[in-house]
């Protein structure tokens, strides 16, 4: 393991946003879950996860774009969104955190109603038919999600792969849930929903990389009934 990963790791540990439970710890539940406004933000408003966060650019992003939401980012690779935690502590940004645990166990950090959206920016799209279960748009993730999305909450599917794309789109469609929009490429689409210019404007790592090897970008917006 590299010197910078090891830095990485010792100071997420005196971050104040960042969180890092055992996995014996979150399968106990954690003493978070439905306090996250009050104990952790210390006011009322929305929070918002973003699911699988990389570097956590796109949190920052999303809480510098809006200030009175309340976001965090969850991954399991803490050497990785040390990036988005620090630029948050340096910017004095006191509406975003970071969450280190497996994206299985979400239900464990937070309470029936608790969450009002959740952000599923560029993930595995996990192709291969064995891995199907882990696809963050299967089923069995839907009704996670739904365990602690408040009623009419959003979900959010950015994504370079035509595959998931097309098979979250399929499932959706053919589950009765709710597709509020979809795009097949949201920088070429000619239509584009007001207020959205976060879609283009707010870019993760990956995104860049995608873009500049031509990648077509796509976006789902939908609600879980």
């Amino acid at each position: 393991m590299g010197k910078n990963k090891l830095a990485r790791f010792a100071e997420n540990k005196i971050l104040p946003n960042v969180i890092q439970p055992t996995r014996e710890d979150a399968l106990k539940g954690s003493p978070l879950k439905g306090t996250w406004r009050k104990e952790f933000f210390k006011n009322d408003n929305p929070i918002v996860l973003e699911l699988g966060c990389g570097k956590g650019e796109y949190s920052v992003g999303l809480a510098k774009t809006f200030p009175k939401k309340n976001f965090i980012g969850i991954d399991i690779k803490g050497a990785r969104f040390w990036f988005g935690a620090k630029e948050a502590v340096e910017n004095g940004m006191n509406n975003v955190a970071f969450l280190r645990t497996q994206i299985e166990l979400v239900d464990h950090f937070f309470a029936e109603n608790e969450v009002d959206e959740i952000w599923i920016t560029f993930p595995d799209p996990q192709i291969k038919y064995r891995r199907t279960k882990h696809r963050l748009t299967h089923p069995d993730f839907l009704e996670r999600y739904k365990r602690f999305l408040k009623p009419g909450g959003i979900v959010h599917l950015k994504t370079d792969s035509e595959f998931l794309h097309g098979y979250t789109l399929g499932y959706l469609q053919g589950a009765g849930h709710e597709i509020i929009s979809a795009h097949h490429d949201i920088y070429g689409a000619p239509e584009y929903d007001p207020g959205t210019e976060h879609l283009r404007d707010i870019k993760t790592y990956y995104e860049e990389l995608f873009s500049a090897k031509g990648k077509t970008i796509t976006y789902i917006k939908f609600r879980i009934h």
